[in-house]
């Protein structure tokens, strides 16, 4: 599914990533962990190719990134949703306009941004909220329609950049549950970036320790 290979990634002086090779399979719910400055948003950023790698080769569903066109940027990322702590809802749409703005994008036609909109909504617990605008929301409620809009394209990869890392512990620990039981479901290949240790040994397939763009240990 994903394949970097002996992947090097300079920022002038700086290093983001150093010799990194990783092979994460189709289905696999990866943690990336490890304190900032470590490289794990340089991992995700090679992945979206939103930066190129200094040398080596990064494939992603068979297909070289390194090498990619800028024309062929967009198709790459239709196969990939992406969460972040901040949510980045859009204000001035409701919960349903929010994640049917995710189809609309990409010109699905208006009879299936109908029917799978509220599918994703009811999968993710908040049918209830769909003509809510996002300050009416709780954190929790709020992240949920981020994860609705990332998942509603059927993404093959889930990249989940610290998603929960604004909630608080009780609402991290439902969230947690929550987000194991959709890998689960939607049968994807998630890859969540965290410093929560904790976090990645309680959900988690297999995960990557990383430190000054080094990977140290990876493994089940």
């Amino acid at each position: 599914m994903i394949v970097f290979d002996n992947v090097t990634k300079y920022y002038k002086s700086n290093v983001g990533l150093e010799k990194v090779s990783v092979r994460i399979n189709k289905g696999d719910f990866v943690f990336l962990v490890g304190p900032s400055g470590a490289g794990k948003s340089t991992f995700i950023k090679l992945i979206l190719k939103e930066i190129d790698a200094t040398s080596g080769s990064i494939k992603v569903r068979g297909r070289e990134v390194t090498t990619m066109s800028n024309r062929q940027v967009p198709i790459l990322r239709r196969n990939i949703g992406i969460v972040f702590q901040d949510f980045r809802l859009l204000p001035k749409k409701t919960v349903y306009e929010n994640v049917a703005f995710a189809m609309e994008i990409i010109h699905q036609p208006k009879k299936l941004i109908k029917k799978y909109v509220p599918q994703v909504l009811s999968m993710v617990g908040i049918a209830s909220k769909a003509n809510k605008y996002p300050d009416e929301l709780s954190a929790g409620e709020q992240q949920r329609v981020a994860i609705a809009r990332a998942v509603i394209q059927q993404p093959k990869v889930l990249l989940l950049d610290e998603p929960l890392g604004a909630l608080d512990l009780k609402l991290r620990k439902e969230m947690q549950v929550e987000l194991k039981n959709l890998h689960e479901t939607l049968n994807m290949t998630f890859i969540y970036v965290t410093h929560d240790q904790e976090e990645a040994l309680t959900m988690s397939d297999t995960v990557v320790v990383m430190n000054q763009g080094e990977i140290l240990q990876q493994g089940t």
